[in-house]
């Protein structure tokens, strides 16, 4: 394992749990209590540290999938950690009956970096999701008629848990379990244009897509596709929604991954990285579409608290401040092109996908999972989605160091284990 830097002390309430439980009776507790819905994996995690976590025993690991996508700004930053001690002593949460000052200031912030009108704040990325395709569909009832409903959105894309954002998500695995799903969307295959022309009618209400696909394994939409999308739309009075919960704040090199292509989308989700660890999310509208929404239409118990508020506009200052936007793109080029040198080592890779820090690299052998758990043994953290595709998602703070680290321990596993 990889050797402990700079420790701190974990909090209090990790010490009392430890001399309580050891990591095997935390363990069967989650095994017992808890749903089983994830695949956890063996090392207990007590804290983090930048692009470091660190478990029950003293093993640092780093960190390569960031929470997936969410801990943008590192674990822990000491300026997140103490705005949210000192907003959580002031006012944590109001109804949303009533005003704070930090949810309006965010939405302010938000709609300068997009060039987007107006902000609901909701807590996740599905939430979002679910919020654009409500604001499309009474867009398009408003103006096209009720029999304008029809959503389309891509083959292999991910949209989050909820019954609307699982029927917009076009992966069967997670659809299937759950049918009948909401009626109204269409699917068409990735970057294919003249599929999406053909998909298109009266009663296409909107077009939904990730401007990089994230859940399927890292794969960017070309300009060309999202261009056609946004002529379709303006053509037949839909409005274009991009999914930015993984791609925005910053991970792609840009604000927003459509910023690279100048599409402007007239909704977009946000969430993950926003928070930088705290959830949030966010959905921005422009146009008509800002003020499709009107009192008593939709709601957030908790969306765009006080201290979700604050925990957000701090990770924004913070990229600004360390320039995490611009190391995005300069370790994001650095990490591809030493992974594209493996490939040329020999080692099992086909390709390496994405843009920034937001890495897909596709394996030429069925050996993602074998790999992070090889990796997991060695201090580093990657995620295998599917067999043949690992994702990499770390901090935006990565160094040439860490990378020179990951590229070494991704080497010897599949030079020592898989050749």
């Amino acid at each position: 394992m990889l050797s402990t830097p700079n420790p701190i002390h974990a909090p209090y309430q990790v010490y009392y749990l430890l001399a309580m439980y050891s990591a095997d009776a935390i363990r069967a507790l989650d095994h017992q209590w808890v749903m089983g819905t994830y695949r956890r994996q063996e090392p207990l995690f007590v804290r983090g540290e930048g692009a470091y976590v660190y478990d029950s025993e003293g093993n640092a690991y780093l960190d390569l999938v960031a929470g997936v996508a969410v801990c943008s700004v590192g674990h822990c930053h000491p300026k997140l950690v103490r705005r949210i001690c000192e907003q959580a002593g002031t006012l944590m949460h109001l109804s949303n009956l009533y005003l704070t000052a930090p949810q309006a200031e965010l939405a302010k912030k938000l709609c300068a970096l997009s060039g987007m009108e107006s902000v609901f704040f909701v807590n996740t990325g599905a939430e979002a999701c679910e919020t654009g395709l409500k604001v499309a569909r009474k867009y398009a009832r408003n103006c096209k008629g009720s029999d304008a409903y029809e959503i389309i959105a891509l083959e292999g894309s991910f949209h989050g848990r909820t019954m609307g954002a699982v029927s917009a998500t076009g992966q069967p695995q997670y659809q299937e379990p759950f049918a009948p799903l909401v009626p109204g969307f269409r699917h068409v295959p990735r970057n294919d244009s003249d599929a999406l022309k053909q998909a298109f009618s009266e009663r296409t209400a909107a077009v939904m897509m990730e401007p990089i696909q994230g859940e399927s394994g890292i794969h960017p939409l070309s300009h060309e596709f999202l261009k056609t999308a946004r002529d379709l739309c303006d053509q037949y009075g839909a409005l274009l929604i991009f999914d930015e919960v993984q791609t925005g704040m910053g991970r792609t090199g840009e604000w927003f991954a459509w910023q690279h292509d100048h599409i402007q989308p007239d909704l977009m989700a946000l969430a993950k990285g926003l928070g930088g660890g705290f959830p949030i999310g966010a959905l921005l509208a422009r146009g008509k579409a800002a003020k499709t929404l009107v009192p008593g239409d939709h709601g957030s118990t908790f969306g765009g608290n006080a201290l979700a508020a604050t925990a957000a506009m701090t990770v924004i200052e913070i990229i600004e401040e360390e320039g995490l936007r611009q190391n995005a793109e300069a370790i994001g080029n650095y990490f591809r092109a030493l992974l594209c040198a493996l490939k040329d080592q020999g080692c099992p890779i086909q390709e390496v996908r994405g843009r920034g820090l937001m890495i897909g690299v596709g394996l030429s052998q069925p050996v993602a999972r074998e790999t992070a758990k090889h990796a997991l043994k060695k201090g580093l953290l990657v995620n295998p989605v599917g067999d043949h595709t690992l994702r990499i998602v770390p901090p935006l703070i990565l160094n040439e160091s860490q990378v020179n680290q990951a590229v070494a321990i991704l080497s010897e596993v599949w030079k020592n284990e898989f050749n």
